[in-house]
């Protein structure tokens, strides 16, 4: 598939999203659903942080929504950015979001119910994804790579490097002095960061899809693979990344989060799905819940799930530990797992 046909692609996803009918959810015992607030746009990112889930709904910019009852979630402001909020970040005050056409958009919620944009990075060709570690964001900017832009000032966001990646940089991960890029058709792609005015690309691995999505936990990368579902990537040695397993999920996979023992996929028509990573060369599914919409992004908070459902909004699961401890799944020890935001 060249890359003509594959744009083709992402935007038949998103038409038959507008287009389609939302079929009727079904469950297993875990997760279930607790609440969902519809917004008014089409969901496409989440991130949570503390009491509020801060939202990417496309045409209708960041959406700030209290999840301090996940039972009756409430929107309690928003900023309608003026391109089509497609990913989100959230760091200390600022939530930084990636609004495609119109590049990085710097909010101000530090009074969630007022919202306020106090600056902005127009990248070159379309903000699909970010990621923020200090005082940089990370931006997968699909045709034009991987962008480094300076936020130490909110208010004059720069960029001071850029990778142009092979493929169409869609997805971002940052862990220590590496970036992990989502590179549509080209794979996973590694790039060190340690100086930010000169990213280079030390490693790859050519997944056998298109990655959407990639989130690091510990010694690896799992990446959202479209068809191909959730790759289990050992990026321990960051020059010669290499597959050590997969579950291939019944839809596309979309996004993907990492919690303790658990990836959690955002897996379009077939909604969220919960994979047991402890033994990484074998991930298997141990819940699954399928989603009135389409799921294209998730986050993991405590003991919930939010999953971005395109035309359903925010839809908040239980995210199934307490559940699946319970039920004897070995999870070993995942006292020293962390997980970055895509």
């Amino acid at each position: 598939m060249n890359r003509q046909q594959r744009v083709a692609h992402v935007v038949a996803l998103v038409v038959i999203g507008v287009c389609v009918l939302a079929v009727p959810a079904a469950a297993q015992d875990c997760p279930e659903p607790i609440g969902f607030y519809d917004t008014p746009g089409f969901t496409i990112g989440v991130a949570v942080a503390g009491a509020y889930a801060y939202v990417a709904d496309g045409d209708s910019g960041l959406r700030v929504v209290d999840v301090s009852n996940p039972a009756a979630p409430v929107e309690v402001g928003f900023y309608d950015t003026p391109g089509y909020a497609w990913g989100v970040a959230v760091a200390g005050a600022y939530a930084y979001v990636a609004d495609l056409s119109s590049g990085l958009r710097v909010v101000d919620v530090s009074n969630p119910a007022a919202p306020v944009e106090v600056g902005f990075y127009d990248t070159p060709y379309g903000a699909a994804g970010v990621a923020v570690a200090g005082a940089y964001a990370y931006v997968a900017d699909y045709e034009s790579g991987l962008r480094v832009v300076d936020v130490s000032n909110p208010a004059a966001p720069v960029e001071v490097g850029f990778y142009d990646t092979p493929g169409g940089a869609l997805g971002v991960a940052v862990a220590g002095a590496y970036a992990y890029v989502a590179d549509d058709d080209a794979g996973l792609r590694v790039v060190d960061v340690s100086n930010p005015a000169a990213p280079v690309e030390v490693g790859f691995y050519d997944t056998p899809g298109y990655a959407n999505g990639v989130v690091v936990a510990g010694a690896y990368a799992y990446v959202a693979n479209d068809y191909a579902g959730v790759r289990v990537v050992d990026v321990s040695n960051p020059a010669a990344p290499v597959e050590v397993g997969f579950y291939d999920t019944p839809s596309s996979a979309v996004g993907v989060t990492v919690a303790g023992a658990y990836a959690y996929v955002a897996d379009y028509e077939s909604g969220l799905r919960v994979v047991d990573v402890s033994n990484p060369a074998a991930p298997v599914e141990v819940g699954f819940y399928d989603t009135p919409g389409y799921a294209w992004g998730v986050a993991v908070a405590g003991a919930y799930a939010y999953v971005a459902d395109y035309e359903s909004g925010l839809e908040i699961l239980t995210s199934c530990s307490d559940e699946l401890f319970a039920d004897g799944f070995e999870s070993g020890d995942t006292s020293a797992w962390s997980a970055t935001v895509p």
